[in-house]
């Protein structure tokens, strides 16, 4: 059991630490760019003070360059707030697909690094579950990574929420890759100890091209 927490404490530390790392380099790039409009700002007045006609468009065209990065940063933070907040209690009450939509939002940034696109499609009403935030962000993290690397020729994954007979499940389908994954490698231990903690079930088909991931009894 120690080795188990071990494991999760060590996969749980590398998972913050690259999340925060890929969150931070957000902030920075959107910051960059709002600099830049900045300096093109200043540029535009120092000639409207020499008497250089200056037309609107490029102050306009500016400004909502500058504007267009403060909603992206604004929107970074929160998912990092949400983020963030996912350790204040071991086990609560949590909306799944909320949660699927925050881990798919802070992956974009890797997804799109490695040319994949995440399609999602959250469930029609709300699945709330008991389980532990932290542990299950960790646990569908190492799948998306997974399966970003095997997302095949066609570069999409698309990732489904929505209620079962006993439960709720998490699936990750479009996985054109997946037949050509090599055995052994997935889910591996964190995983494992990761759907142990969870109490989940994790299932890898590749002839559905998909991986799911059911939490059974645990609707709340």
């Amino acid at each position: 059991m120690n080795r188990d927490w071990n494991i999760l404490g060590e996969a749980g530390l590398q998972f913050f630490g690259k999340m925060s790392a890929s969150i931070s380099h957000e902030i920075k790039n959107a910051l960059a760019i709002i600099n830049e409009s900045a300096g093109l700002l200043e540029d535009l007045s120092l000639r409207a003070e020499k008497g250089i006609p200056v037309e609107p468009e490029r102050l306009k065209k500016q400004a909502g360059n500058i504007l267009k990065q403060i909603r992206r940063a604004d929107g970074i933070i929160q998912n990092m707030n949400k983020f963030a907040h996912s350790i204040d209690e071991p086990m609560k009450n949590i909306d799944i697909g909320e949660t699927v939509t925050l881990m798919a939002a802070l992956s974009d940034r890797f997804a799109i690094m490695k040319g994949i696109t995440l399609e999602r499609q959250p469930p029609a009403s709300p699945i709330t579950i008991y389980t532990s935030p932290f542990f299950l962000e960790n646990l569908l993290y190492l799948c998306l990574d997974f399966c970003m690397d095997n997302a095949g020729p066609g570069k999409t994954i698309s990732l489904m929420t929505g209620k079962t007979e006993s439960g709720a499940a998490v699936r990750f389908s479009r996985l054109d890759g997946l037949a050509e994954a090599a055995e052994g490698v997935f889910p591996g231990e964190r995983v494992t100890v990761l759907l142990s903690a969870l109490g989940a079930k994790l299932e890898v088909s590749k002839e559905r091209k998909e991986i799911s991931i059911t939490f059974k009894g645990k609707l709340a």
